[in-house]
C-alpha cells in the first residue's frame, strides 16, 4: 500500500552556516561598529544581543537574509520579544521549530479527512503518515496540503509504492 510521511524538519548545518555568515557580516558592517553584537546558537534557540532594539532588529534582518539565501524555511522560526538585557543592552530569542506538534498534526489529519479522499492519516510522534490504495490520492493530499498554510514548513518524505 503506497504511503508517505509529512514532517517539518530544518537542516541544522545550514542554520549553523547562516549564523556564521551573519556573524561575519555584522563584524564587518560600519553600522555595527563598537556595538559588540552577538548571534549565538544553543540547541534550538538563536540568541541575538546588541546595544539597543534597533541594532537587534537589524541583526535579525541580516540573519533572516542569510537563512533565506541558504533555503532554510523562515516559517520554522518563532520570534520572541525584544527584551532588555543587562548593562542597558537588548536581546531577542528566535526559536527553531523541529517536528510537528500534536495540535498541528490533528489539524493536518482533520484537513485530510475533510477532503474525503480514500486515504488514512496517522499521527506518529512528530510526523504524520498518510497511506492509501492509489498513488493519485496521495498526490492529491500533497497538493492540498501545499495550498494550505499551517504556520510551519512541511516536507513529504518516504514516499513508497
Amino acid at each position: 500500500m503506497p504511503s508517505f510521511d509529512i514532517v517539518s524538519q530544518v537542516d541544522r548545518q545550514e542554520i549553523d552556516n547562516a549564523i556564521n555568515q551573519a556573524r561575519k557580516e555584522i563584524s564587518q558592517r560600519y553600522d555595527f561598529k563598537d556595538t559588540h553584537t552577538t548571534v549565538d546558537l544553543e540547541k534550538d534557540e538563536i540568541g541575538i544581543n546588541s546595544v539597543d532594539d534597533f541594532k537587534v532588529k537589524a541583526a535579525v534582518e541580516v540573519l533572516l537574509e542569510k537563512l533565506a539565501r541558504r533555503q532554510v524555511p523562515l516559517k520554522s522560526l518563532v520570534h520572541g520579544n525584544i527584551e532588555p538585557a543587562g548593562g542597558g543592552r537588548a536581546k531577542q530569542t528566535l526559536t527553531v521549530q523541529q517536528g510537528i506538534s500534536a495540535e498541528k498534526a490533528r489539524d493536518i489529519v482533520k484537513r485530510i479527512k475533510e477532503h474525503k479522499l480514500k486515504v488514512q492519516a496517522q499521527i506518529q510522534g512528530d510526523q504524520v503518515r498518510v497511506s492509501g490504495k492509489k498513488r493519485d490520492d496521495l498526490q492529491a493530499v500533497m497538493a492540498m496540503l501545499k495550498q494550505h498554510d499551517f504556520g510551519l514548513p512541511l516536507q513529504f518524505i518516504n514516499f513508497r509504492d
